[in-house]
């Protein structure tokens, strides 16, 4: 039955990674750079597209909103709310500069840029990161298995050991959702 398989499936990518040290490392050091940026009144900004743009407003809200209890709001932004922008620079610039043109303008030295591709491959997230490494951002790149051309513009890759994009974005949000716990009950604690 395809419905227990997906599950299945799912389940043993996240075993995976629940088994991956060095990953599981990676995963906290990325929460700790958001709590010191966060610490230092900066800011944590996501790009992705499609599921991953998703991805990014969904966890851009955890910290701007709040993940488990009321507590004081985090400056996050998931880059692609602006239609109006995204659709003017695409038009007028190309669809490749949509997030580099933004991680000029709003980023600074110090804040945190997490770019969301599962290929690993995709143009405008590339570009964005090569920006935000040029400004002395802290480069994060949520992938898939061999981590793309994304690999080498990234301080920290999180490459969830998969190739199947359904299953990477489900343990993306679930990486997500951790770093989120971790920086609420540090910045928070209760």
């Amino acid at each position: 039955m395809r419905i227990k398989e997906s599950i299945e499936q799912s389940i043993a990518l996240k075993s995976k990674v629940l088994q991956d040290e060095m990953l599981l490392d990676t995963i906290r050091r990325v929460a700790e750079e958001c709590i010191s940026t966060f610490r230092a009144d900066g800011k944590v900004l996501f790009c992705g597209n499609g599921g991953s743009a998703a991805d990014a407003q969904h966890l851009a809200a955890e910290f701007s909103g709040r993940f488990y209890y009321d507590r004081d709001p985090l400056f996050s932004e998931a880059l692609h709310v602006n239609t109006s922008y995204i659709t003017a620079v695409a038009n007028d610039y190309s669809y490749d500069d949509i997030y580099a043109r933004l991680v000029k303008a709003k980023g600074r030295k110090g804040d945190v840029l997490v770019g969301i591709s599962t290929s690993g491959n995709s143009e405008n997230i590339i570009r964005a990161l090569k920006i935000a490494n040029e400004i002395g951002m802290i480069t994060i790149g949520f992938t898939g298995e061999t981590g793309g051309k994304m690999k080498e513009h990234c301080k920290y890759l999180i490459n969830i050991p998969s190739k199947d994009t359904p299953r990477v974005q489900e343990v993306h949000i679930l990486v997500g959702h951790i770093i989120c716990e971790l920086v609420e009950s540090t910045l928070f604690p209760r």
